[in-house]
């Protein structure tokens, strides 16, 4: 479904992510782990078209590169950036509503599945956008994307700021649709998007030095040893060689 290739993001003249290389099927949930300033973000945005880049991202068979980050969201690729960004002046059930425009002819969930899936919004329908606290705003920014009827829903630090309570039934919402809505997911907690992802890519100074299984990285010092620099490489779980 996604297939990134050799992308590197530039800001001026440093490199924030250094030919990295991925894959997202149809199905899956892929998580993109590592350090503060790996070129986790820069990836996801280089990916939706907010900044420039170069290598190759190809969505659905289609070259995504000198697209519009509209053009993107309309082919089904919904991005839920860091900060939640909920409409302040807009109410909870309207702030849901603007995720619909994305939907392009796409079917997908309806308010209703979302407020079920969310119930916490269910008494807030009618509340302004500002007065809502962070876990509430999350629940609203990743509605709003489901109701754009993602092909592929990319969400950066989901539970950034959020309690362990509230972080922990953030992803029992998303272990809900994992199975009809693939995803890219870039998380500090591990442990929770683990629990979630079926694979992972773990990038340190904006390079790729890691994929494997979720079961291979949440049960060893696989995940430590990339975060410290101990660069390996391996695919489908299996040990295929250490770099360095």
């Amino acid at each position: 479904m996604l297939d990134v290739k050799g992308l590197t993001v530039r800001y001026d003249h440093v490199e924030a992510v250094r030919g990295i290389d991925l894959a997202v099927g149809a199905g899956e949930v892929v998580a993109l782990l590592g350090s503060n300033g790996a070129g986790k973000t820069s990836t996801l945005r280089a990916i939706s078209q907010l900044v420039g880049s170069e290598g190759e991202i190809t969505f659905d068979g289609h070259e995504l590169r000198g697209m519009t980050p509209q053009q993107t969201a309309r082919l089904g690729l919904v991005h839920v950036p860091e900060g939640r960004h909920v409409f302040g002046t807009l109410t909870v059930h309207e702030n849901l509503q603007v995720g619909e425009s994305a939907k392009a002819g796409r079917s997908g969930v309806s308010l209703d599945d979302v407020y079920d899936l969310f119930e916490p919004l269910k008494r807030l329908r009618k509340r302004g956008g500002w007065s809502l606290s962070g876990g509430e705003q999350q629940m609203v920014a990743i509605g709003r994307a489901l109701l754009g009827a993602p092909r592929l829903l990319m969400l950066d630090e989901p539970s950034l700021g959020l309690s362990p309570a509230i972080a922990s039934a953030m992803f029992t919402a998303l272990g809900q649709i994992r199975h009809t809505t693939p995803m890219l997911i870039v998380e500090q907690n591990t442990a929770l998007v683990l629990r979630l992802a079926e694979h992972a890519y773990v990038l340190a100074s904006g390079r790729a030095v890691l994929h494997a299984g979720a079961d291979e990285l949440g049960r060893g010092d696989t995940l430590l040893d990339a975060y410290l620099g101990r660069r390996h490489s391996l695919e489908h779980g299996s040990m295929m060689g250490e770099v360095g």
